[in-house]
Order: C-alpha cells, then sequence, then structure tokens
C-alpha cells in the first residue's frame, strides 16, 4: 500500500500550473502528471520545491490508470473535457479514488452526473466536477440563500457576472473549450427534471445595476436538487456578454439547426485545435482587474422573491486554482461526503465550503 497523493493532471497547462503553484501554498506536494516529458520538467524546474513527475497522455488511456491509485485525489485541468475528459473519470472510477476538475462544459458535466456517476458510487469513487469558478460561487450562493429561506423556496435562480476585460485574460484552453459548447444542447432543470432548452435570457441587479444573463447549464441543476429535494426549479444565467447577451439567446436558439448541418461539429473541433496551439496569452498571476460577482435568488411557489444571496471576488483563474487545492487536500486529509457524482455541497458540507471559498478570495453579502 502506498500512501494517498494528489496527482495534478494537465499540470503543464494555465490553470494546471496556477494549481500547482496553490497547492504548493497550502504545503501540498502534489505528483505532476501530463503528455510533454519536456514541458513537466520545465515546469518542475520553476517551482520553489523539487515535485515527481508522471508522463500521462489521454491517447493512451493506460498511462492515466497507472498515475492513479485507492486513496489518491486527482484533479485535472486537460481540457476540452468533452473530447480528453473521459480517461481521467475512468482511471479514478476504477482506482476507488476521488476525482476534481476545473470545466465549464455543460454536456460533460451532464455526462458526469448522469452516465459516470453510478459506476463510480459503485467501485467506491468520488466525483466532483466543475470545482472552479465554474460552479462553486453559484452552489454556494444557492446554498446560503436556501438555508435562509427555509421551506417555502421551490425555485432558485443564479447569475455569473464579471466586471474588467474577462476574454483578454482568458487562457487557450478555456476559449477551445468555448468554441466546443458553441454547437452543445443547454438545459435546465424545470417541474423537477432535466430539460434540454437554449438562448432563455432575464435581468439581475447586481451591484446596483441591470445586468442581462443567458441561461446555461452547470452543476447547480444536478447537485442542489440532491440536496434541497423541495426545489422545483433551478436556472443558472451567465452575465459575461453585457449588451450582447440578448443576441446571444437568439444565436443559441438557432444553434440545433446550425447543428445538424453535416461537418458542423468538425469545423469546431478545428477551430478549438486552433486555438490550443496557439499557446496560453495570460499571465500566470491574478489579474486586479477582473472581478466576479456571483448571486443567488429564491423564489416560493408563487414567484415572490424571499432571499438573495452575492457572492464576489477577483480573478476568476485565481479563485479556480485556490478553490481546487483546497478541495484536493481538505479531501486528502479529511475525506468526502459520499460516492458517485456529487456537487460542492454534498461533497464538504456547507460550512466547511464556505470557509474553503472565503480561503480562496469571495466575500459573502446577503440581503
Amino acid at each position: 500500500m502506498t500512501t494517498p497523493r494528489i496527482v495534478l493532471f494537465g499540470a503543464t497547462g494555465f490553470t494546471g500550473r496556477l494549481t500547482a503553484e496553490a497547492l504548493l501554498a497550502r504545503g501540498a506536494r502534489p505528483l505532476l502528471a501530463g503528455r510533454d516529458p519536456a514541458r513537466l520538467s520545465a515546469l518542475a524546474a520553476s517551482l520553489p520545491i523539487e515535485l515527481p513527475t508522471a508522463v500521462a497522455d489521454v491517447s493512451r488511456p493506460d498511462s492515466v490508470r497507472r498515475i492513479v491509485e485507492s486513496g489518491d485525489v486527482l484533479i485535472s485541468t486537460v481540457g476540452p473535457f468533452t473530447r480528453w475528459g473521459e480517461p481521467a473519470i475512468q482511471a479514478v472510477t476504477e482506482a476507488g479514488a476521488i476525482y476534481l476538475d476545473s470545466t465549464g462544459e455543460p454536456s460533460f458535466i451532464k455526462r458526469v452526473f448522469q452516465r459516470y456517476g453510478p459506476p463510480a458510487a459503485a467501485r467506491g469513487a468520488t466525483l466532483i466536477t466543475a470545482f472552479g469558478y465554474d460552479y462553486v460561487p453559484g452552489n454556494l450562493a444557492a446554498a446560503l440563500a436556501l438555508r435562509k429561506a427555509g421551506t417555502e423556496a421551490t425555485r432558485v435562480d443564479i447569475g455569473y457576472f464579471v466586471r474588467g476585460n474577462l476574454a483578454r485574460r482568458a487562457s487557450a484552453g478555456t476559449r477551445a473549450s468555448a468554441l466546443g459548447m458553441i454547437l452543445e444542447p443547454m438545459y435546465g432543470y424545470r417541474d423537477g427534471r432535466i430539460l434540454r432548452e437554449h438562448g432563455r435570457t432575464r435581468l439581475f441587479t447586481v451591484g446596483g445595476r441591470k445586468r442581462h444573463g443567458i441561461s446555461l447549464g452547470a452543476s447547480e441543476h444536478f447537485a442542489l436538487p440532491r440536496a434541497y429535494p423541495r426545489l422545483r426549479e433551478v436556472n443558472v444565467y451567465l452575465g459575461w456578454l453585457g449588451g450582447l447577451t440578448r443576441a446571444a439567446g437568439v444565436f443559441a436558439r438557432a444553434t440545433p439547426v446550425i447543428a445538424s448541418f453535416p461537418g458542423a461539429r468538425r469545423v469546431t473541433e478545428a477551430m478549438a485545435d486552433r486555438v490550443i496551439r496557439s499557446g496560453p496569452r495570460t499571465s500566470s498571476s491574478a489579474d486586479p482587474a477582473v472581478s466576479s460577482q456571483t448571486i443567488a435568488e429564491t423564489y416560493s411557489s408563487d414567484g415572490r422573491l424571499l432571499t438573495t444571496v452575492q457572492l464576489n471576488g477577483g480573478d476568476p483563474y485565481d479563485f479556480t486554482a485556490r478553490i481546487l487545492a483546497w478541495a484536493a487536500t481538505t479531501a486528502l486529509i479529511d475525506g468526502v461526503g459520499g460516492t458517485g457524482a456529487l456537487g460542492p455541497v454534498d461533497a464538504f458540507g456547507l460550512n466547511a465550503l464556505s470557509e474553503g471559498c472565503a480561503g480562496a478570495g469571495l466575500h459573502i453579502a446577503t440581503s
């Protein structure tokens, strides 16, 4: 038997490097894993403490299985996840280990909960997907708002907003994932079940300003109803597009038709590959000019607004790295709240998650 450890798969990417630094700051000594031995060596040499490395490539699933054992915590930052995420899931499931990832891709999140979760539970493995800025803040804000609302709340709406130029901050992996999402079907949670939807928008009041958001699929749709069975409706909105949000909603409603054209998906995959080859164009340090705001509103069955919780944070990439590092070290020491596919609250509990997010830079304001 070996001592359980943290494995960082995708360590040489933009988010991977930030997460490696965040793990070191918490006193962890992860195994750095990736497909390029030269880049792994360069990363290891650049860090203040010597760390072990291992070559693992999603095109050779056996190489991914070799880096994870029972009791380990594997963090995957290998995206786009819809194309390259499965080998890490399979490796963790077979090993009976714990999995965390940084995805924000709706179709992959849905796959984790619906397809991969049951086999993982049968093998004693835990899958915690979308454990970064996508979508931990919304899960936390909603849970806090629901706790305050009590038993009256049957609906929760969540909005994600940013200030500053996030497009300039976006990594190559994020841009490739966004391209891959263009033609993917979105979903919501209504009448107690997951339903397909496209292009719904709504207005939020955030910091005294009216902000538009467009609906998208997220982990909240699966995680929150499990933790709060009284919920009949969960809506998640992205508000990064500003004045273009309503136009994006119109485009989103046309995506089922566009996706049906022969070769449409191959075109978006080719574009994503080109973006990835271009490499990151961002600074490795947090951008103080970029900040995040996440809002959750609960409603009664007759449509009355009950409670509002807003979380204010800094650079989303910095938060993602720090919350992944917190989750991995916490899971390694204290374990998690179950097996199969779990949401953030199920995995760590509301109080511990609140403390972890505060340490990662989120400030909570309730009204």
